[in-house]
């Protein structure tokens, strides 16, 4: 049986506007006209395109990752676990994104990176600025990681900040220290500036969190940070496959170590306590 159509639907237009005194709203917004004219190639390789766009995108998924983490850091200080939660999931899901994005990386053959390799000359992805404050916000801590960056000030003074602030771990443990539990007084008052290292009785509060209600705020905390830690890890896999694929055991780029480094980070784990702590639970 057919419908009449509603008298409003009727009036609606059958194009959208078009005719606008300036540029659009849509380009105001997102600025695309910037975004789409912010690749200037370096070789004559036609796959240096790909190369290129897919790792500005990279730098665009930090970003947002960042704010993530900032915003549930930020949460957590005022006791606000509900926020906290919800960007954390957010960030799951930006991070399953972030991941896919060595999709178009992760076929190359080692002569088809040689074909532009050259053109990145001391370029590296550790030298990453907004890389290294989500490694911060994680409680990846490092001062000599700010040297690159030496001759970028904004770059260098957001970096520094970000060492000198609590990490989105040291955020959390000191929520769970405010609600009763018993995190040890050189946990709260280290040097925030320094690497997150294990610590045995933070292993076993987290077990006693898991070991209680399932359905408790603390754990559902725990299990978020557990999901991105996860991705995390897969993010460090991942981009230690690609590269071992595109160039083995070859020196990286900007003199790193390549593969051996990325072999090494890929080891380990963020928030290890909670990681540790499932095998007393």
């Amino acid at each position: 049986m057919s419908q009449q159509a509603h008298p409003h639907e009727a009036a609606e237009p059958e194009t959208p506007h078009l005719d606008f005194a300036g540029t659009t709203p849509y380009e105001d917004y997102v600025r695309a006209d910037l975004l789409t004219h912010l690749q200037h190639t370096l070789s004559d390789d036609p796959g240096e395109m790909v190369f290129l766009v897919t790792t500005q995108v990279m730098e665009l998924w930090f970003t947002v990752l960042v704010h993530e983490w900032e915003t549930a850091a930020k949460a957590l200080r005022s006791d606000d676990v509900p926020t906290a939660i919800a960007a954390l999931k957010r960030s799951v899901r930006e991070l399953e994104a972030l991941n896919a994005s060595w999709t178009p990386l992760a076929g190359l053959t080692p002569a088809q990176f040689n074909s532009y390799r050259a053109a990145l000359g001391e370029g590296s992805g550790f030298q990453s600025a907004m890389y290294r404050r989500l490694e911060f916000l994680l409680g990846e801590k490092s001062a000599s990681m700010l040297v690159p960056h030496r001759g970028a000030h904004r770059a260098h003074a957001e970096l520094e900040k970000a060492l000198h602030e609590p990490s989105l771990y040291d955020e959390v443990l000191r929520l769970l220290a405010r609600r009763g539990h018993a995190i040890p007084a050189e946990v709260l008052d280290r040097d925030v500036a320094q690497r997150h290292e294990p610590v045995a009785a933070v292993e076993q509060v987290w077990t006693e969190i898991y070991s209680g209600d399932q359905d408790g705020e603390l754990v559902r905390l725990g299990e978020a940070l557990t999901d991105v830690a996860e991705l995390v890890w897969r993010w460090r896999n991942d981009h230690l496959v690609a590269t071992r694929r595109a160039m083995g055991s070859k020196t990286g780029t900007g003199g790193s170590a390549g593969v051996a480094w990325l072999e090494k980070r890929a080891r380990k784990n963020v928030f290890p306590e909670l990681w540790t702590a499932r095998s007393y639970v």
